[in-house]
């Protein structure tokens, strides 16, 4: 059977082309060219994954030296294999014979050591360029790729492990807000005089409230801003069920006229009028 071209192969497992129908026919009937497929879109996954590793540091030098040592065990595996097969007894069973044995395993034992030793010594692990091409295909195709894979899932450990080491879990304090008005607020009306509370306006434009004992209502609690020479008023926002409330106020309120937090109870009667029943009251100063 006639296999598909590998750089074809390349090109349709990155999805830059799309498969002809005799390309089609071909992988729909053959399963070398569709395990290369696959493996080439799973190395290619990998690489897609990590594009957001560019700005992480370079993994420890002690991943490529593992990823090293793991390359070079692999190459040296069938010259330990090799030996194992040389240093089978023969048919000899007399001392002789078995003295003739042990100094051949030994001959052996040297031979492979040497042989191993000049496979680790020319053997060079290359930090892969992503944009190299895959050139071998064939027999011994299937194990570079589980090889590849191992080495890119070693070396994004080892970045991971790296960011972990350099830059763990951020406790940056988090910085105090700069406070620019506040102002204590007291029970008003017939409001309990335990009622209480504090204001405090934020440089980033948010009001924080802290309130106290205020007495149970139907309804709700409504924030507002009350100018003391007009009277006039908007609202900031409710309160909810909590004893905080941050909220947003108006860019470029002008809090000079603005002066006076107001809480109310409002009633869900859908009027957005402030109600008349103010439950605390303070002026805002800084």
């Amino acid at each position: 059977m006639q296999h598909l071209d590998h750089d074809r192969l390349v090109f349709l497992a990155l999805g830059e082309s799309e498969a002809d129908n005799g390309e089609s026919a071909h992988l729909a009937t053959c399963a070398l060219c569709r395990a290369e497929v696959a493996s080439l879109q799973q190395v290619a996954g990998l690489g897609t994954e990590t594009q957001g590793l560019a700005d992480l540091p370079d993994p420890p030098e002690h991943v490529w030296q593992g990823i090293e040592a793991q390359v070079r065990a692999a190459e040296a595996g069938p010259l330990l294999t090799e030996t194992r097969r040389h240093r089978v007894p023969g048919q000899a069973d007399t001392t002789t014979a078995g003295q003739a044995d042990a100094t051949t395993a030994e001959q052996a034992d040297a031979t492979t050591s040497e042989r191993t030793s000049d496979a680790a010594a020319g053997s060079t692990v290359t930090r892969l360029d992503p944009a190299r091409r895959f050139r071998r295909r064939g027999r011994g195709w299937s194990g570079w790729v589980a090889t590849a894979v191992t080495a890119a899932a070693a070396a994004a450990v080892g970045v991971v492990g790296t960011v972990s080491v350099l830059r763990p879990d951020d406790q940056t304090p988090t910085p105090t807000p700069v406070v620019v008005a506040s102002a204590p607020l007291a029970a008003y009306g017939a409001t309990p005089p335990t009622a209480r509370g504090d204001a405090r306006v934020f440089q980033d434009g948010q009001l924080h409230l802290h309130v106290a004992n205020l007495p149970s209502v139907p309804g709700y609690y409504e924030v507002w801003l009350i100018n003391p020479t007009t009277m006039e008023m908007f609202s900031v926002g409710t309160l909810g069920g909590g004893s905080d409330a941050l909220l947003p106020l108006p860019p470029n309120v002008d809090l000079k006229s603005y002066s006076v937090v107001d809480v109310s109870a409002e009633q869900y009667d859908n009027n957005t009028r402030h109600s008349g029943d103010s439950l605390l009251r303070g002026s805002l100063t800084g």
